[in-house]
């Protein structure tokens, strides 16, 4: 079982966004950047299904040369390889990103490597494109599952399951496979010590995808206008008793 989970650098969910002057960037200055959520389940659900059924795990990601870092924090998670597809840093659109997947993996398949499962993140947590792991199963002429909450492999199929209207609906496909994960699937384990220094020590592939242009244009980012706060100190000590009592009142709790 060879399985090929694909990640992507994203500023910190819980960070401040701020963006450049000109709208076209996210200022990150002062970000700390991380594996994209659903993805790094992805990554947790992978080196289980490898554990349970043998094999082999890779991590791949496309992005600038700093992404290699999210690559070694897979690596110390337990994963046996990494490929970076090095860009320039400029945000490729999904079209494009999907199309630099496909091309990498039809290149592991030339070279003797096919992989049996293509895990990918439901959605980027950044963009939010839903999009990615569908082009490349597409591209490649792969059955796909997008959602995945609990996921079963047995005699060469996969049983995928995610959230329905009031309950759950379950899909059975052969593989090889593309399924897409949510976040929820499962608890991702913390890089151990021993793994930190092992992916230290391993070699990255790097490769330079093509960029064609074309796709989707960027026009500008915009920040959603953020939520305004009242606070009002009712008081101190008791002497605040008479006020909480009128608030709550207002509430109708009391």
């Amino acid at each position: 079982m060879n399985v090929l989970v694909c990640i992507k650098r994203v500023p910190e969910t819980g960070a401040r966004i701020t963006l450049t002057p000109d709208q076209q960037e996210i200022d990150t200055r002062h970000l700390g950047f991380t594996i994209s959520p659903h993805e790094e389940c992805a990554v947790e659900e992978a080196l289980r299904l490898v554990a349970a059924h043998g094999g082999s795990t890779t991590v791949l990601t496309l992005g600038p040369e700093a992404a290699v870092e999210q690559l070694r924090n897979a690596l110390a998670m337990g994963c046996d390889a990494a490929v970076l597809l090095e860009t320039d840093g400029r945000e490729w659109d999904p079209m494009a990103t999907a199309a630099a997947i496909a091309d990498a993996v039809r290149a592991q398949r030339d070279q003797g490597r096919d992989f049996d499962l293509l895990l990918f993140g439901n959605e980027a947590a950044d963009t939010g494109d839903y999009q990615v792991g569908i082009r490349v199963a597409h591209a490649l002429g792969l059955p796909c599952v997008t959602g995945v909450k609990a996921l079963e492999l047995a005699n060469g199929s996969a049983v995928a399951r995610r959230e329905a209207s009031g309950g759950l609906e379950e899909l059975e496909l052969a593989l090889p496979a593309v399924i897409t994960v949510k976040e929820g699937i499962n608890l991702p384990r913390y890089p151990s010590l021993p793994g930190r220094l092992k992916a230290r020590k391993t070699v990255i592939e790097r490769i330079r995808p093509r960029w064609d242009g074309g796709g989707l244009e960027k026009v500008r980012l915009r920040v959603p206008q953020e939520e305004e706060g009242h606070v009002e100190i009712l008081g101190m000590g008791p002497e605040a008793a008479p006020r909480v009592v009128e608030v709550l009142a207002e509430l109708g709790v009391v």
